[in-house]
This record gives C-alpha cells, sequence and structure tokens, in this order.
C-alpha cells in the first residue's frame, strides 16, 4: 500500500496474483488504508475501529467470512463481495471493495478476482518495475511509495519513532502512524 500523489488522501492498495506476477492495483481512501495497514501490522487501536466491530459481531453471531471475491470493474470501480456462513447457510453480501479487503485481512480469508478483472486493471511485474496490461487512468509513479523523508520522520531516533507511534495510536491518527511505521520498516530492512 502506498499513497497516491495524485489524489489527496487516497492510497493505492495492491493486490497480488499468487504464483504469478500479476498485481491489481486499487485506489482506496484513506480510512480503510488505516484500517488494512493496522490490521496487517497487528497495531491495537485505543478504540476498536468498524471493521474490527464488524468483525467481534460476526464472532459473536458464528458468522465466518469464507472469501472476498472483487467480481466486477465498472467505469474503474471495483465490485466485490463477501462470502459468508453460519455453517448451515451460504450468503453473498455486496461491499465496497477497501471495506471488503479490510475485513478479509482480520478474517484472514481469501481474496478472489477474475481473470478478466485482472486482464483489463491488472500491472504485471518486471523486475523491480510496473509495466500496465491496461491503463486505467493510474500511472506507475501513482503507485510508487511516497519517500520516507517526505514525512518529517527521517531525523528522529529509533526510541523517538517508537515514542510517537505509541502517541499516533494513543490519539487515533492512525495515518500518521503508518507513516512512523514504514520509516520503522524502512530502517529495519537496511
Amino acid at each position: 500500500m502506498s499513497y497516491s500523489q495524485t489524489q489527496s488522501g487516497a492510497y493505492a492498495l495492491v493486490l497480488g496474483e499468487v504464483g504469478g506476477r500479476r498485481r491489481l492495483p486499487i485506489i482506496i481512501g484513506s480510512f480503510e488504508a488505516q484500517a488494512i495497514a493496522i490490521e496487517i501490522e497487528k497495531m491495537t487501536p485505543s478504540r476498536p475501529l468498524t471493521h474490527d466491530l464488524f468483525k467481534t459481531f460476526a464472532d459473536a453471531y458464528h458468522i465466518m467470512i469464507q472469501e472476498v471475491i472483487v467480481y466486477n470493474l465498472v467505469d474503474g470501480i471495483f465490485f466485490s463481495k463477501l462470502i459468508c456462513t453460519d455453517g448451515k447457510k451460504v450468503m453473498e453480501i455486496d461491499a465496497r471493495t477497501s471495506d471488503a479487503i479490510a475485513i478479509a485481512v482480520r478474517f484472514a480469508c481469501p481474496i478472489y478476482t477474475y481473470e478478466f478483472i485482472l486482464s483489463s486493471a491488472g500491472i504485471v511485474i518486471e523486475g523491480n518495475d510496473f509495466v500496465y496490461l491496461e491503463n486505467i487512468g493510474e500511472t506507475p509513479e501513482e503507485i510508487t511509495p511516497t519517500p520516507s523523508s517526505a514525512t518529517g520522520f527521517t531525523a528522529l531516533s529509533e526510541d523517538e519513532l517508537k515514542a510517537k507511534l505509541q502517541e499516533a495510536l494513543a490519539e487515533e491518527s492512525y495515518e500518521k502512524a503508518a507513516k512512523i511505521r514504514d520509516e520503522l520498516n524502512k530502517r529495519k530492512a537496511s
């Protein structure tokens, strides 16, 4: 996931093909990006987010999400559904793709799509570069992570960053927390 340089407050979520080089970039809002990043990074917000509430509710009534299907793409908008079960009956529930993915990461369920969607909106990884199968209005630069120097956290020590991360979580400033986490991860990778 990375910040969209052309759409203010938006992020590019890039889903990867299992066993393949194709990727599916999806532009999502900052709230959904935060909700996905918080779960992936196993951060604990001070109060439950909407997607956490959904999971708690579903667990309380023994409802499982079996899978998420990104089933259509119309005018650059992805359509998804949750496949749910209570153990007796299977139901399909329409959902925004960003919400469906935020829920999928909480339930650790697979995310599927159709070949025609990957063919029309997918990109192929060639080495370290993105090559578009068909342009859907975004360019490879728009899904490149923003350099962490732009966040203003590069001058801080690791201990200072950890303290700032805890402050951001306490303030429920998840976008800031994600940027701090990215800087910490960058330093670990170096």
